[in-house]
């Protein structure tokens, strides 16, 4: 079970509940939006939501009986993703899954959601890319899937992908830089063990380079916090 040992008792935003990998939940009066609920976060992560969206088509990040459960569960359910996932499950729930890209504004239980990004990071040349949206909601936070996207406005959390095939601690870091935000809550670490966050933890804090200036903190899964304007 989560803590709200470190959620700001004055924030006016949604509460964001980390859940495993690049999953995560937020809550807002009486309504949940889970984003990327995939293959390595928990098999209940996407129950109870009102609103489901998916950044790519990579089983990390969906996970189609995961969404399937959800949607049967609650018939007023309904999925914001890119066209390559709204493909694999749009038959079966005709009317509740919409497809957007890059550009787009959309509300969705309740939360503004824009819609920022195109296209999958480079994993290897020989690989092609894929196409990948972020999310950034109630434009206080940012999930950018699995890319390094900058969106085209200034967002207080960024939720950061801090390990994969596809990046390296530099570009972490500089993507910090770029974004520019007050916070910084990992997502995608799934793969890392204690060892592995020890080490990204000190290099993204006070004992790193520096993120200028953002504030950064790893999430267990069920820990949340508040997001405050």
């Amino acid at each position: 079970m989560g803590t709200d040992a470190n959620t700001d008792a004055h924030a006016s935003g949604p509460k964001l509940v980390k859940k495993g990998h690049s999953c995560v939940r937020l809550e807002k009066d009486g309504r949940t939006l889970v984003i990327d609920p995939g293959g390595f976060s928990e098999p209940e992560a996407a129950l109870g939501a009102d609103a489901l969206l998916v950044t790519h088509e990579h089983p990390d990040h969906f996970d189609e009986l995961r969404l399937r459960a959800a949607m049967e569960a609650d018939p007023g359910a309904e999925i914001w993703t890119l066209r390559s996932v709204a493909e694999r499950i749009s038959g079966a729930f005709p009317g509740r899954v919409h497809t957007v890209g890059h550009g787009d504004t959309f509300e969705a239980a309740g939360f503004e959601v824009e819609v920022h990004g195109e296209l999958h990071a480079v994993i290897h040349p020989d690989m092609p890319r894929i196409t990948n949206i972020g999310f950034v909601v109630d434009g206080l936070v940012f999930h950018p899937g699995d890319a390094l996207t900058v969106p085209e406005r200034p967002v207080k959390t960024l939720l950061l992908p801090v390990h994969a095939p596809w990046n390296k601690f530099s570009e972490v870091l500089d993507y910090v830089r770029a974004v520019s935000p007050a916070q910084v809550y990992d997502i995608h670490d799934g793969l890392l063990n204690d060892n592995g966050l020890g080490v990204l933890g000190r290099m993204l804090g006070q004992g790193g380079p520096g993120t200028g200036g953002a504030a950064h903190a790893h999430l267990r899964p069920g820990e949340r916090v508040g997001l405050s304007r």
